[in-house]
This record gives C-alpha cells, structure tokens and sequence, in this order.
C-alpha cells in the first residue's frame, strides 16, 4: 500500500497569478497532483511539467460537485501523491475549502492550508479602491452573495448594514447586484452613496464603473445578463479617481500573442503582464529530443576537448547544461573553452548557469558569427563544437569550416509544429479572425515560419496583416517579409525588454 500522501488547500488569489504566495507558489511547484478552479487556471504554469492537472470547475460548484472534489483529494492523496488543490481568492473566505478540509480530517488525509488574497481584497487594490480609509467609516462588511442562486438579495438584516458608517464589500452576481442596492435604498441607505462595480479583478480585462448607489442601481437593472463583479459602497470608492494604478499602465487590456515556446515564453509573458496586457502563449512549436538523445551527454562529457562552443538559442544551453550535470563533468570542464552566445536570451541562460560570454551575436548572421569568433583570433585548426536547434540548418558549420576550425555540429532538440487542430491554436485563429488581437510577438525566423505553415501561407498573412506584428529583430523580421507578413515594429535592440519598449512606444502613440 502506498504510503499517504498530503493535500495543500492553497489560495491562488483573484486572478493575476502574481498574487499567489511565495508558500503556495513552492508547493505548488513540488506538488504531484494540481486540483484547480478554473478561474486560477494561469497559475499552472508554474506547475511541474509532468503533474497532474485536474481542472474543478469554478468557484463555489454546488454541493454535488464539491463531495466528488473532496473524493477526488483524498483519494488522490491515499495513492501517495503530494496535491495542490488551488482555490479562487481565499480557501477559508465564502468559500468550499474548509468543507473540504474537514472532508480530508474525517477520512485521515493529512492537509496544510495555505491563506490567499481574497477577491474583495485583492480586486479592490487593483480598482484604486482602499477597503477601508481614516473618516470612510470603522466598520468593515464583506457579505456572501457568489453561491447565491437567482436575483433574491442575501437573507441579511439589511437596516443594520443600511445604517452601517463604513463600507460594504459583496461578490455578486449580475442580476443580484440591483436587489443588493435596492435593499439598501429600502432601508434607509441615501442613494447618493458613492457606489462600485469592479468586474474581472486583477486582470489585464479589468474594469470598474463608478458612481451614486442611484445610478449603479439603473445601469445593473437595465443589465442583468452580464458578468459577476465586486460591487463596493462606501466613500472610499471615490478615493479611485487618485488611487486608480492598475488600469493606468501602458499596455493595459492589449491582447497580445506570445508565440514562442512554453519553455522559453515566462520572461515574455511576464514582461507583457507587468505592463498591464493579455498575454495570450499561443506557442506555435514544442520542444522534443534529438534523434540521439546521447550526443548530448557524450559532447557535454567531453566538452573541454573544443576551443569553442557556440550555443545558437537558450533551449540550446538549456539541454547542454541539462546533459552536463547529469553526467561526469561539472563548469570546471568549460574552464579553457571560449563560449559564444547567439542572441540576448541564450546569453541570459548562460549567466543563469554561471557562464558569462565571451562573444555575443545579436541575431542568427552566417557571417556575423564568424566574423566575431575570428575578431578573438585566427580560426585555422580550433575545434568548434556548435549546439543548435534541428530546424537551424547547418549552414554555420559550412562557413566556419571555410575559415579553417574542425567542427562539430550537434542537434540539442528537436522542434516539433504545433498541431492545428489544438484548442490554443484554434483560439488564436478564432481571435485573428474576430479582429480582437491586438499584436502578435514573434522573437524567431522558425515561429514565424511555422505560424504561416499551421494556417497557410496566404491565410497567414491575411491574418496577421489586420494587427500588429512585432519581430525580435531584422532576420524575424525578415523571414516574415518573405510570407508576406508585413512587419508593423521591429526593436533597437534585439532583447525581449526591447521588444517590451517597442510595444510600449507603439501603443502609446496610437
């Protein structure tokens, strides 16, 4: 029998995966098993390549729902895997996680809660909106309304919160906001109270409308089939026309694609987040092994035997450090060997594995490269070991062996397309097509290259050519100039911050 393993009840937040905590973001980077609502569904990213995943459905499913995922937990725990079962907002905050924490004490599974920002928290500071402000009122009320069915207010005593000197905070549905606010009109509440309604909070499609309890009262009766949202009353709601930040960064609500892949997407994505857009991974390729898996561990085992190594991309380091430490040798092998880093990201990779440089090409240039390998010194009789991607074709070692070095090309990784039948492709062509793209990133010739071959080369190039398109640097560009893919915004340098500045520019002035 396996032994039993442990469940982590941990509150992923509101939304922006950044609110995770630093604790539930390491269990949930250890955990075997990931049981998610599918309102926190960002966060996997962060999961282990081969966890499980489970989506749970939304916050606060129904009783029937909530038993098969208290099931689910234990039954998963008792097999001897370590869950992370992450919840909307906070576990122990109107929601269903501590009726599945007493579920896992009744049957003898071990559990951890791990506390999340809750949504009327969290979406607030995001909206401009302090919860609570000296002279708004010393009183605080968060009130249930997110499992209530229909449009009938919460049974509360509405003449005690109506008198409330403070401020009220509810999750409601659209047609429960109206009876909400009618409640309070009813009982006493003035209906020029400043009022909010913050919808999608925490995230780059976020937005807050503002105003008198009167004139929220007519805009959400006249509204009642639309989305859930925070709605706040109190006076602290008019401290957001000073308070508003979120809202206010210069990419916010663009939706732009990220089609690089999984392995390499995180800086991108977070870059683009950070400055307040939609990041949509979208990766057009994933990575698989080399046909000879071991030509990697034998050239890392015997690596100090070249003059150089010439890593073509970071996936590249990425696998050639992977098979190093796996094998018999450590850095201490590289000590004599010179190193040369094609593009801004392969060089960060190397710093990450204590290996700075000493040469590093923009962009993939046949003859740049070895221009800059022979600016350290003549080329004649150096051993050469390049580390490449397979869909990079061995055009540098035909020139470098021109120049007179012995090299040695070694395929790292394989890069296999994309299927166009995937979801997240058919999304991104769904979104293309609906004009609700607002640019699409490529930061390599090969993504592009296998955009135009997942939806043809002439549809691709309709397509793209109705939003912007931003290329890493001139041989992207390139390469979709010759699909007639029309490039809108090329950086001044070739790094994915500025490729983030150039977005940044283009979006400003437009």
């Amino acid at each position: 029998m396996n032994p039993t393993g442990r469940v982590f009840i941990i509150g992923a937040g509101p939304g922006d995966p950044g609110l995770i905590s630093a604790r539930g973001l390491k269990l949930l980077a250890d955990a075997d098993v990931v049981v998610y609502d599918r309102a926190v569904e960002a966060l996997l990213r962060w999961a282990r390549p081969d966890a499980e995943r489970i989506a749970a459905g939304a916050p606060a499913e129904r009783e029937v729902a909530q038993d098969a995922i208290s099931m689910l937990l234990a039954e998963k725990a008792r097999d001897g895997h370590t869950v992370a079962r992450l919840k909307w907002g906070d576990a122990f905050v109107f929601d269903s996680g501590a009726k599945e924490a007493l579920f896992l004490h009744e049957q003898g599974v071990p559990f951890e809660v791990v506390p999340g920002i809750p949504a009327a928290i969290g979406a607030t500071a995001y909206a401009g909106v302090p919860v609570t402000y000296p002279g708004a009122g010393d009183a605080l009320v968060l009130l249930r309304g997110q499992e209530a069915e229909g449009d009938s207010a919460p049974d509360v005593d509405w003449s005690a919160i109506a008198k409330l000197d403070g401020t009220l905070v509810c999750y409601a549905g659209a047609r429960m906001v109206p009876s909400i606010l009618q409640s309070l009109v009813d009982n006493g509440a003035p209906i020029e109270t400043s009022a909010a309604l913050i919808y999608r909070g925490t995230l780059p499609a976020q937005r807050t409308v503002s105003g008198t309890i009167e004139e929220l009262l007519q805009a959400s009766s006249a509204n009642t089939a639309g989305e859930p949202a925070i709605l706040v009353v109190g006076e602290v709601t008019v401290l957001r026309d000073h308070l508003r930040w979120f809202d206010e960064r210069p990419l916010f609500g663009r939706r732009i694609v990220v089609t690089r892949s999984r392995e390499q997407a995180r800086d991108l994505v977070e870059g683009l987040e950070n400055l307040g857009a939609q990041a949509i991974e979208a990766p057009t390729f994933r990575i698989a092994p080399p046909e000879d898996p071991e030509s990697v561990d034998r050239a890392a085992a015997s690596v100090d035997g070249y003059d150089w190594v010439v890593f073509e991309s970071a996936n590249a380091v990425a696998r050639f450090f992977a098979a190093l430490r796996r094998g018999p040798r450590d850095l201490r092998a590289l000590g004599r060997v010179s190193v040369c880093a094609i593009g801004a990201s392969t060089a960060e990779w190397l710093a990450a594995n204590g290996i700075r440089p000493d040469v590093t090409v923009p962009e993939f240039r046949v003859e740049s490269i070895g221009e800059a390998l022979g600016g350290k010194g003549p080329l004649a009789d150096q051993r050469v070991l390049i580390v490449r991607p397979d869909h990079l074709r061995d055009v540098l070692a035909d020139d470098l062996t021109r120049r007179g070095a012995s090299v040695t090309d070694l395929v790292a990784y394989r890069t296999a397309p994309e299927s166009a039948d995937s979801p997240v492709i058919q999304g991104l062509y769904s979104m293309l097509l609906d004009s609700k793209i607002d640019a699409v990133t490529f930061t390599n010739p090969t993504s592009v290259q296998v955009f135009a071959s997942l939806f043809g080369k002439d549809q691709a190039a309709d397509l793209l050519n109705t939003t912007t398109v931003a290329a890493i640097g001139p041989v992207t560009a390139a390469a979709a100039m010759e699909l007639g893919i029309r490039t809108t915004l090329v950086p001044l340098t070739y790094t994915v911050e500025g490729l983030l500045a150039a977005l940044v520019d283009h979006f400003t002035k437009h």
